[in-house]
């Protein structure tokens, strides 16, 4: 067992912190947010995680996970300390690195041991040098510490699966022994571990999150391009996705990503490059195409009932910015509906888990108690987040409760030809049978809608 002290309770240190002490660590939670800690020691979650208030609590009662606000008890025996707060964009798109700046002042305010200092927070490359930098001028006779990077790679909504099974771990530090100590903290994982420089450490993150984002941006792109020549996305992202090279993860056409980490980190990782005279060109339009793909919504809705929607009543199924969280942080779903009430409309909205937090951003939506409720006398349905709980909803109920039956799928969920079939007046993302009706002939259910034949379907 290790002793663990984690800075910043949000959500990459609660999830972290509740893992780390699963594994058999003890684990001492510290944050400046006093009513937070008072709330987590009370038992009341901040955020909304599946299966991470039980995994909390079955660690609080094992008196593996503590949660204070004192870094000298946070600190006094502990082996790692790990920063993992919030690194927001600050006005010039660059990580705001304030809250990194003060915990390494308060690590270096009470230390009296060697510890590793990880950096788990999303951090611009050169920061793992730059802490070391703020302990050694804040505290010369500071004792003797190493500083060591793990980058995070957390999804939320799935985020303790995600740490407990990770694709790897990457680790980086001018100190290849302290690397190897954080390494076999994680060797109950039982996966890949990367031990490389800081900066490299630091740059993985980036170019990850980067990459994933542009494979979303991608396939909306194209899904453009196929609503003006009447190819369907679905299948085109499947055909594509048959090939090992590209793979089918994150070639799902919709309304593009949000959250806290994509935006942050494609903007943060732009700035770096054009700091240092670098022109990110691709960057630049993976944010572009992100930006406009929150536009689509609104022009197909104006396609069925035009562009005067005074007084129009849209609904809108889903606020968070993906299913199992209840995240608003730069969700599409904002962009989206401020859209519709610019041009008059009257906006309702339902989200299983999010409509607390998206009641504080929305000013004017009626927030409904469910998908049949937001649907009761509307003009038009807007599925913006992909909840398990809307792709089985009873549509007739749907469509006998609404005014004019249009349907926009911001993300793909349902069938084109059955729901034509049932009346509505259905508009996709970049789907080749919208306005082609039920009696398409690709009407053909294998996978996305495709039907793929083996050699040995062939033969037979």
């Amino acid at each position: 067992m290790k002793n663990i002290a984690l800075i910043g309770v949000g959500y990459v240190g609660l999830v972290s912190g509740a893992c780390f002490a699963d594994l058999g660590n003890k684990v001492v939670c510290v944050d400046i947010n006093e009513q937070r800690i008072t709330n987590l020691n009370r038992g009341i979650m901040p955020i909304f995680e599946p299966g991470l208030e039980e995994l909390i609590r079955r660690n609080v009662k094992a008196g593996r996970l503590l949660f204070t606000t004192s870094y000298e008890d946070a600190l006094k025996d502990a082996d790692y300390a790990f920063i993992a707060v919030g690194t927001p964009s600050d006005v010039d798109g660059q990580a705001d690195l304030r809250y990194v700046q003060m915990a390494a002042e308060s690590i270096a305010d009470v230390i009296d041991h060697y510890v590793i200092i990880v950096n788990k927070s999303t951090v611009p490359v050169g920061t793992g040098d730059w802490v070391a930098d703020i302990i050694r001028s804040r505290r010369p006779d500071v004792p003797a510490f190493d500083v060591v990077s793990c980058p995070e790679f957390l999804r939320e909504g799935s985020a303790i699966s995600d740490f407990m099974n990770p694709d790897r771990v990457i680790l980086g530090s001018t100190n290849p022994d302290a690397a190897e100590q954080v390494a076999h903290l994680h060797l109950p994982l039982r996966t890949t571990i990367m031990i490389t420089d800081l900066r490299t450490a630091e740059m993985v993150k980036y170019a990850s999150n980067a990459f994933l984002a542009a494979k979303i941006s991608f396939i909306n792109e194209i899904a453009n391009i196929c609503e003006a020549l009447g190819a369907d996305v679905k299948e085109v992202a499947y055909g594509m996705g048959l090939d090992k090279r590209i793979g089918h993860a994150f070639l799902d056409a919709g309304l593009g990503w949000g959250g806290s980490c994509f935006p942050k980190d494609v903007q943060a990782l732009a700035s770096m490059a054009e700091v240092e005279s670098r022109h990110p060109h691709l960057l630049h339009a993976v944010m572009d195409i992100n930006r406009d793909q929150r536009h689509a919504p609104l022009r197909k809705v104006e396609a069925f009932l035009g562009r005067d929607l005074r007084d129009k009543i849209i609904g809108v199924l889903g606020l968070a910015f993906k299913p199992n969280t209840d995240d608003m942080r730069d969700a599409p779903s904002i962009d989206i509906i401020r859209n519709l009430q610019r041009r008059g409309a009257v906006v309702r909205a339902y989200d299983p888990v999010a409509m607390e937090r998206a009641a504080d951003l929305l000013n004017g939506v009626e927030m409904k108690d469910s998908a049949y409720a937001v649907a009761e006398g509307a003009d038009a349905l807007v599925l913006v987040t992909e909840w398990n709980e809307f792709k089985n909803l009873d549509l007739e109920r749907i469509k006998k409760s609404m005014v004019s039956p249009v349907l926009i799928d911001g993300r793909n969920v349902w069938d084109p030809v059955k729901l034509t079939e049932l009346g509505f007046q259905y508009a996709g993302i970049g789907r080749g049978y919208e306005g082609r009706g039920a009696d398409h002939p690709l009407d053909l259910k294998v996978n996305s809608g495709a039907v793929t034949v083996t050699v040995e379907d062939i033969q037979t």
